[in-house]
């Protein structure tokens, strides 16, 4: 291996380093500032050392929040609406994807056009309709909004159109209907894409805050980023307490994103040696 090839692989690698440091450094100094007192923040130089304040920060954070009432309220929030959304965009993908009918390509259209829209000019009309209905306050006003997507159906539709016509001839010619092709031949093909949106899904919810800050009266079904928010605001000067209910309510994403992203390298470490 020459020399200079060497040195190309050096400089990629110190780009890495680089890279992974940046990343997760910010983690980091929430978990470290989580175990020390406020002060710890403000020090010249700054420590980057762990201290000994953490159950004494998690006393205070339980203390001042309702923080599993909160956890429990995402977790039931976020897992009901990932499996929606994986359910009704994989389903209405796979149709756009191998399914002709009358007026499908008008309709792929203009779903595609509703992603340009910001996503703010949808608030007043999802706050009237949810208003019509007397979901103001629930859970459903957080969940049924969301159970499906423009960006979720096309991101399925594209791994689905590589899906072989042979293998849904050869279901339809087992006796598979349409809904048993896309349950018994589109889904497996389909897990590498399912995972990503799952993760994409379930962060997205769990660290959603305007949304449920607009239709959520009731502080007992608050979800995390509300009841974080609100001990925020009431303790502006106990950075330390803030910084510990954060990093709590930051570790299921963490687990979440192990085990799901596990299943997303899998698929596509099986496509590659598939193909």
């Amino acid at each position: 291996m020459s020399v200079e090839t060497l040195s190309k692989k050096a400089f990629f690698y110190t780009l890495l380093i680089v890279g992974v440091i940046i990343s997760v450094f910010p983690f980091y100094w929430l978990v470290v500032m989580s175990t020390n007192e406020t002060s710890a923040m403000f020090a010249f130089p700054p420590k980057l050392t762990f201290g000994s304040y953490f159950w004494t920060n998690y006393d205070n954070v339980m203390q001042n929040m309702n923080f599993y009432r909160a956890f429990l309220n995402t977790v039931f929030i976020a897992v009901v609406s990932t499996t929606l959304q994986l359910f009704f965009n994989s389903l209405t993908g796979f149709t756009f994807a191998k399914f002709k009918f009358p007026g499908s390509k008008i309709l792929f259209y203009i779903m595609i056009g509703t992603m340009i829209l910001p996503s703010q000019m949808l608030l007043v009309p999802q706050f009237i309709i949810m208003k019509n209905l007397g979901w103001l306050g629930s859970y459903v006003a957080l969940i049924i909004p969301s159970i499906a997507t423009a960006f979720g159906i096309f991101w399925i539709r594209q791994y689905a159109l590589a899906i072989y016509d042979d293998l849904l001839e050869a279901a339809r010619i087992d006796g598979c209907n349409k809904f048993g092709q896309y349950w018994h031949v589109a889904l497996p093909v389909l897990r590498p894409a399912l995972a990503f949106l799952a993760i994409t899904t379930f962060v997205g919810v769990w660290e959603d805050y305007l949304w449920p800050l607009i239709v959520l009266t009731d502080s007992s079904k608050f979800t995390m980023v509300l009841a974080l928010q609100q001990l925020k605001a009431a303790h502006t000067s106990d950075y330390s307490m803030v910084m510990t209910g954060t990093m709590l309510a930051t570790i299921p994403l963490i687990i979440f994103f192990l085990i799901v992203s596990r299943q997303f390298i899998a698929g596509i470490m099986e496509g590659a040696v598939k193909s």
